[in-house]
């Protein structure tokens, strides 16, 4: 595993690229991933596409100053269990992740000096970078990573990390006892001994049990902060971290300040404050405190307040297209959604189109119900599963209710489309048999409970590749997977998948996948979504992460 010469699969995804069979985007981040620089990617791909790579000259921000976020403020008190995003954007202005997908989707180290994969991609070597102190003057080293891992991938922590590494670096077991039916109980354990360990006070490596490429990209999943051995997983005002930030004020509902720090190991921190502002779930709210100039940017803007916001002339708008999207969440142990038939009527009665345009305005992507996004790199096309009314009727009437079925739709009004999409649904439904109630649980108090509704609106952010959110929320017994689905199908095929280089064969998997959710799966999608937001022109070096994830470090702001 040498650190001086090129991973050896490094030559095959040049060749797929110059071949035509790769787009640029996808060997940018494939070769990145397998140990490439990114300016060295970068720089292969320029002769061919006129792309470069072009360093942020963030040297030019101005310095000093406040800058104050709309965004809700929830609890941060266990980050390696957050279930949502917002409180990680809080948390990992102190405690960073070992590498950082940033926002044009390539992976680079930041902890990490830089990783080194085996050839067989089931050895990969971490290395840490000597530079770096916690915040308390002592040394960052291999010790405190390796506490991180076993403190995340713990079953009794209740982090979803352990959906996304359970295929490579975790095992099932009966634990001896039985549940309220009888059956065996399981939980996870490390595969072996010797899955996370120590080769010196700087270098990390990961045994795997299987191949898997992504696992820099894994690294950055918000959960996976590095969090200080000495305060046993927990984060509160004053916690220890690495990062440019200390967080000194922080309250429920109402607001986070993170004051910068002037010892961090990096660049900047540029601002003397970085304040988040918790707004409410009133689109207008955020509207108005942009105008008064009450919060300089919002996290991320609801489409609804478009308009709103373009007419401010003191305001920047910021959109992309992502892969994030809210999915219709069926819990598979509750009837009558326990009938495979059942959850495909629901699939059938939504008109994906017609939902993107009321509910987004045709800003993003109609969804076809497997979770797999068209801007995936291993997206692989199917038939376009069409609305059918008499179909849905059909299946119902199979699954033992000729008269159709009463359900109640659990979702947030925040943000406003969901709703918006959810009343849109209502109306389908109804000529299919499905007879719809909508009940509106202030988000907070929705959040709580996300993964105990029979059938509810939920939220995810965009993953960089096809199968990440699979791992995360499908696998059988994983945290997140709220829907108590488990097929075991589903589960080899997706384990396959993620160790699969090429493209080209990946896709023939995710195809297999595709088809399973459509057909069996526990979920309905009408929608991917683009996501927008605004920011006042006076706050420099802002640049739209996909997954409006903020790096506070990289933010100016102007004097008013």
């Amino acid at each position: 595993m040498s650190q001086q010469q090129d991973h050896p699969r490094i030559a095959s995804l040049k060749q797929q690229f110059l071949d035509g069979r790769m787009q640029r985007r996808d060997f940018l981040r494939y070769s990145t991933l397998l140990g490439l620089s990114a300016g060295a990617a970068y720089a292969f791909v320029g002769p061919v596409t006129g792309a470069s790579f072009v360093a942020p000259a963030r040297a030019a921000l101005p310095k000093g100053g406040t800058l104050k976020c709309g965004m809700r403020v929830h609890a941060v008190k266990h980050p390696h269990a957050h279930d949502w995003q917002p409180p990680a954007n809080i948390t990992l202005q102190v405690s960073e992740t070992l590498t950082r997908s940033g926002q044009d989707n390539i992976t680079r180290p930041l902890l990490l000096e830089r990783w080194v994969a085996s050839d067989d991609l089931k050895t990969w070597d971490l290395h840490l970078r000597k530079d770096v102190k916690w915040h308390n003057g002592r040394a960052f080293l291999a010790d405190d990573v390796i506490w991180n891992f076993k403190h995340f991938l713990d079953p009794a922590t209740g982090s979803s990390s352990v959906g996304l590494m359970t295929s490579y670096l975790l095992e099932s077991y009966e634990t001896g006892e039985k549940d309220a039916d009888g059956n065996a109980k399981t939980s996870t354990r490390f595969w072996t001994e010797h899955a996370v360990e120590k080769i010196d006070d700087h270098t990390v490596r990961l045994n795997l049990k299987v191949p898997f490429v992504a696992i820099p990209e894994h690294l950055f999943h918000y959960t996976d902060c590095i969090l200080d051995p000495e305060e046993g997983g927990e984060f509160k005002v004053g916690s220890n971290g690495t990062g440019p930030f200390s967080m000194t004020q922080h309250r429920v509902g109402e607001l986070a300040v993170l004051e910068a720090r002037d010892d961090y190991w990096g660049d900047g921190p540029y601002l003397d404050k970085l304040v988040f502002v918790d707004l409410g779930d009133d689109p207008s709210a955020a509207i108005g405190a942009l105008a008064s100039r009450q919060v300089d940017m919002i996290s991320e803007s609801d489409i609804s307040t478009l308009d709103a916001l373009s007419a401010l002339p003191h305001l920047e708008i910021h959109k992309s297209a992502t892969a994030g999207t809210s999915i219709v969440q069926i819990r598979v142990d509750q009837k009558p959604f326990d009938d495979a038939r059942v959850r495909r009527a629901m699939r059938y009665g939504i008109d994906a189109k017609r939902i993107l345009h009321i509910a987004l305005r045709d800003f993003g992507l109609p969804g076809e119900h497997h979770f797999v996004c068209p801007v995936h790199p291993d997206y692989a096309p199917l038939p376009e599963m069409t609305r059918d009314p008499e179909r849905a009727k059909q299946l119902l009437a199979e699954a033992g209710h000729p008269n159709g079925i009463d359900v109640t739709m659990d979702c947030k009004p925040d943000p406003a489309w969901e709703l918006a999409a959810v009343q849109a649904m209502k109306e389908q439904y109804a000529e299919c048999g499905i007879r719809m109630d909508i009940n509106v649980i202030p988000s907070a108090q929705f959040w709580d409970r996300w993964d105990k509704y029979p059938l509810s609106m939920i939220g995810w952010n965009p993953r960089p590749l096809g199968f990440m959110v699979l791992s995360l929320g499908f696998r059988t017994g994983v945290p997140w997977n709220a829907t108590g689905w488990g097929d075991a199908e589903f589960d080899a095929l997706l384990t396959k998948a993620e160790g699969t280089l090429d493209i080209e064969e990946r896709k023939v998997i995710m195809k297999k996948i595709e088809t399973i959710m459509q057909q069996r799966g526990p979920i309905a999608q009408p929608v991917w979504k683009g996501i927008l937001t605004a920011v006042d022109k006076r706050v420099k070096g802002f640049k739209l992460h996909p997954a409006t994830f903020i790096f506070g470090e990289e933010l100016g702001v102007e004097d008013a």
